[in-house]
């Protein structure tokens, strides 16, 4: 039993220093005709958190000694209920794997005064030289300023994320 709860305090402390947290206020011009928080401001804001969490972990220091960049290669995001102007928003991401140039990041986005899941989201990132433009293998000085969150770690919901999108409904979301 205790050996139990020791195991769950060490993932508690890796999932708290995997997941990077932020607080936003939705300003009012991310409102759309419908009133509320227009889908492209969560795209900028999964950008905006991706790139406060890298550097926070000394990310740009090592990402311009080796030459290389992050790129896009795909979003999938689910909007679960409108933010509007004014709210205050916790922004959490986290980063599940490294593959060899490829690394996924997922999000999510909750008001703070409810705690009502607003969307949550992946981005699949690949990593570049800044010269050529062509994919290449992740440096082990990019690898280090990652904790991957662990296979328990905090989810946009319980189990695997899932994205209608992606293929079947059991497909979840991976390299």
């Amino acid at each position: 039993m205790r050996r139990h709860k020791a195991a769950n305090d060490e993932q508690a402390c890796l999932r708290a220093e995997a997941v990077y947290r932020d607080e936003l206020e939705v300003p009012a011009n991310a409102i759309d005709g419908n009133g509320h928080v227009n889908n492209v401001a969560y795209v900028q804001w999964m950008q905006d958190i991706a790139v406060r969490h890298f550097d926070a972990v000394g990310g740009m220091d090592a990402i311009h000694a080796a030459g290389g960049t992050w790129v896009v290669r795909s979003h999938k995001i689910e909007y679960l209920s409108p933010a509007f102007a004014g709210d205050r928003v916790r922004a959490e991401t986290w980063v599940v794997d490294l593959g060899r140039v490829r690394s996924h990041r997922r999000y999510r986005f909750t008001r703070v005064s409810d705690g009502k899941l607003l969307a949550k989201g992946e981005t699949e990132w690949v990593f570049i030289d800044a010269d050529s433009g062509r994919p290449r293998s992740i440096p082990e000085s990019i690898r280090r300023v990652f904790t991957l969150a662990p296979a328990s770690a905090p989810r946009p919901q319980q189990g695997r994320f899932r994205a209608e999108a992606a293929g079947s409904p059991d497909e979840g979301l991976r390299v």
